[in-house]
């Protein structure tokens, strides 16, 4: 084949690409994609509990969308995922995100640790250190040309919800944000509400939401009622949405239907509580919390794709956001 032809096809492919995906960016909500290294540091649940953040370098990435051409910053959210790791919702969300104007920073808190997921062994990493990435990723936007440092949101699935949550926490806040970084609101997706915080009633003055399936078995929803309802007493700017029928996953698409993980563990029995020293005991039995043999742990829990539960959830994130930040 002539030399000449072959640079010249290879080019009518490279244009034809990029063309194609710059299309798809526009349908998305896509103006320009930016990977960053986001260095933080892997903390035990004890140190992170007694406030130590002198734990082991880490660097883990974060992928940035942001909307629209500049100069005007936009807000953003933090994406944390869950224990599978990202999967297919995340990137779903930051592209709901990103049509309704906001940037989105999808946070892997695993690849960079060796971890493909914590599935079935959530002792690899302390779903707590991951509030560490989560403040670590919002010094890293609030420093962005393109990013309002004051409205920035941190969104977590499942194990994400952990840190998405309890980041909302005042003493976190004074160990491991930043100086003059702080989260605008505060957004989980099937949180555990059921570890009993020391000061968890003391959290930030701004919004708190969290979207729950009333049928889920992996993570029950009734521990969040709970905890919401003593966040109200205290005055907190809180709310639960739940979805009937939705079971875990519930905006996860790539389950085709319901589907049962015999051997993944769950707490849904549980409940527990934080003393001082950095212990997380069960309540019940008042020893150490393993998250690993405690008597109260389960195997076997449902997750499934609901589409009625999705579409309504990614109407009430953006309106939440929308309203927020208007």
């Amino acid at each position: 084949m002539d030399a000449s032809f072959t640079r010249a096809l290879i080019c009518s492919f490279t244009i034809a690409g990029s063309a194609f995906l710059l299309e798809d960016a526009r349908a998305q909500g896509i103006f320009r994609t930016e990977i960053y290294a986001v260095p933080t540091v892997t903390l035990s649940t004890a140190d992170f509990l007694l406030e130590k953040n002198d734990g082991k370098p880490t660097t883990i990435a974060g992928e940035l969308r942001i909307p629209k051409p500049g100069p005007d910053r936009v807000p953003a959210v933090v994406i944390m995922h869950g224990s599978g790791g990202i999967d297919f919702n995340h990137g779903m969300w930051a592209s709901e995100l990103n049509k309704a104007g906001f940037a989105t920073f999808t946070i892997d808190s695993y690849t960079g640790r060796g971890i493909a997921n914590t599935i079935t062994n959530q002792a690899q990493l302390s779903a707590y250190s991951q509030m560490n990435d989560a403040f670590a990723a919002l010094a890293v936007l609030a420093k962005h040309p393109r990013i309002d440092a004051d409205k920035i949101t941190v969104m977590g699935f499942s194990r994400g919800a952990i840190p998405s949550l309890y980041a909302s926490m005042k003493r976190f806040q004074r160990t491991y944000a930043s100086e003059g970084t702080a989260f605008a609101a505060y957004i989980g997706f099937y949180s555990p509400c059921n570890v009993a915080l020391i000061d968890n009633e003391k959290v930030s003055p701004k919004p708190i939401r969290l979207y729950h399936g009333v049928a889920d078995d992996w993570v029950p929803v009734r521990p969040c009622r709970d905890y919401v309802a003593r966040l109200k007493k205290a005055g907190a700017n809180v709310d639960l949405v739940e979805y009937p029928g939705a079971y875990h996953a519930f905006d996860l698409q790539t389950i085709p239907a319901t589907l049962h993980l015999p051997q993944a563990p769950t707490w849904r029995k549980c409940r527990f509580e934080e003393k001082p020293q950095g212990a997380i005991i069960n309540s019940d039995t008042g020893q150490p919390a393993t998250f690993s043999d405690d008597p109260c742990m389960e195997r076997g829990v449902t997750i499934g794709y609901n589409a009625e539960a999705t579409a309504a959830a990614q109407k009430d994130v953006v309106e939440f956001l929308t309203k927020t930040f208007q």
